[in-house]
């Protein structure tokens, strides 16, 4: 294997669509980018009941894409294809500037 220099770039991981890993590194101890901030605000609005919610830009720090986890005592009895048109209609607004959208629900376990 090749050694790394600084003329060929970062390292890059295979399949993270050329993200550099130093990307990687800098997000695992990153505070929130303003973005995640937004829709994780309205989304504790929207979701009171929530007792979790993770909020991550997946675009590489543009805001273009995110991918959500939401877990809350309000999708119980619905389906997923109901409890990610819920979470869909909360963000009706901040989906408008988006590209794309990744919706993980579930319902707390107890």
């Amino acid at each position: 294997m090749a050694a790394w220099s600084l003329a060929a770039g970062p390292p890059v991981l295979r399949r993270s669509r050329r993200l550099p890993l130093l990307y990687f590194v800098h997000r695992m101890f990153a505070s929130q980018t303003e973005g995640e901030l937004k829709v994780t605000q309205v989304l504790r609005e929207k979701f009171p009941q929530a007792t979790a919610i993770k909020v991550t830009d997946i675009s590489g720090g543009c805001g273009a894409m995110y991918e959500i986890k939401i877990e809350s005592e309000e999708f119980k009895e619905k389906r997923t294809v109901q409890q990610h048109q819920m979470v869909n209609q909360a963000l009706k607004e901040e989906i408008k500037g988006m590209h794309g959208l990744r919706i993980f629900t579930s319902v707390p376990k107890h």
